[in-house]
């Protein structure tokens, strides 16, 4: 469901900014608004940064080899935060020095009916190309929060589409305020405040991104729900004694590698310890299906005091 509600929203914007793009450009040529090549710009950068995000998740498809035995599933994290670096330097930078360029040398606005009227169509394509990153990403986010979801959701594409469309509307609303005041005072200033506005918004935008998807590719673990869920069917197992301890590891969007080392009681023997894991391992996928790859380390729990101090374990149990 994420990775094809994450590729419908991404066509969807991009048709949206290739279009806009065009537009902006025609606009900006028309009439010599900078928040027109400003936001003209923006728009190039944002279709560029959907194909990014398309070819991301091309590539995260491939499969596995022996160079890289986990999969290619993480390409999706370096194409995210490939984006977020090319919104901060083509949008935000060149927005921001646009902006000081037109200060430094105002002119008035001609034509200024096509810049408004561009506007305010974009701002109909761009919540189009919003209200489908929303309900694509209500499929997944749950009970969370907008913030929280941005914050925490595994796949990229959905934060950053969503992220995208919201700095373009607003940016289409800076850029809107610059051209009307700079029509009604004839003061060419006003037009190139809402292009430093735009660059403002949009390298902000990018440092958030950019610190969301590097997270990413640093690698995070389970989300709280999802490690509950796991600790809690290990622990359900009759043939386990404790779980000893565990670390997850997301491969990328889709796939979770969980390894744990659990305590099995002496008396059993080598074959039922490993049908007893075969168990483990389903048990976990049942709760949580994107754990795909498990590692599972038997051992023999030592009560803490007890042998040596260095292999003493800690028990991993549901708070009471």
């Amino acid at each position: 469901m994420s990775t094809e509600g994450s590729k419908r929203a991404i066509i969807a914007a991009m048709s949206a900014n290739l279009g806009i793009a065009v537009a902006k450009f025609i606009a900006w040529g028309v009439s010599g608004s900078s928040s027109m090549l400003g936001e003209g710009v923006h728009s190039l950068a944002d279709t560029g940064n959907q194909l990014l995000l398309l070819r991301g998740g091309s590539v995260a498809k491939k499969q596995a080899d022996a160079e890289h035995p986990f999969g290619f599933g993480r390409e999706r994290y370096v194409y995210a935060f490939v984006v977020s670096i090319i919104l901060f330097s083509v949008g935000g930078v060149f927005s921001l020095y646009e902006g000081i360029n037109k200060i430094q040398h105002p002119h008035p606005l001609e034509n200024a009916w096509i810049p408004i009227a561009v506007l305010l169509i974009a701002m109909l394509l761009e919540g189009f190309s919003l209200r489908t990153a929303v309900r694509e990403s209500n499929h997944i986010r749950g009970k969370d929060s907008w913030f929280a979801f941005i914050r925490h959701a595994k796949a990229p594409e959905l934060p950053v589409v969503l992220l995208e469309d919201v700095a373009a509307l607003t940016g289409l609303l800076f850029a809107l305020v610059g051209v009307v005041l700079t029509i009604i005072t004839g003061d060419g200033v006003w037009d190139a405040i809402g292009t430093i506005f735009i660059g403002v918004l949009l390298v902000l935008v990018a440092i958030v991104l950019g610190i969301e998807t590097k997270s990413l590719l640093v690698g995070e673990g389970a989300s709280a729900d999802d490690t509950v869920r796991i600790r809690d069917a290990i622990n359900a197992d009759s043939d386990v004694e404790s779980l000893i301890h565990m670390k997850t590891l997301y491969l990328g969007p889709d796939e979770l590698l969980v390894a744990a080392k659990v305590a099995f009681p002496t008396k059993m023997k080598l074959a039922e310890v490993a049908a007893a894991i075969n168990n483990l391992e389903a048990r976990v996928r049942a709760e949580v299906p994107i754990a795909r790859v498990i590692y599972i380390e038997p051992d023999v729990y030592v009560a803490p005091g007890e042998g040596n101090p260095s292999t003493e374990a800690i028990i991993i149990r549901a708070a009471d």
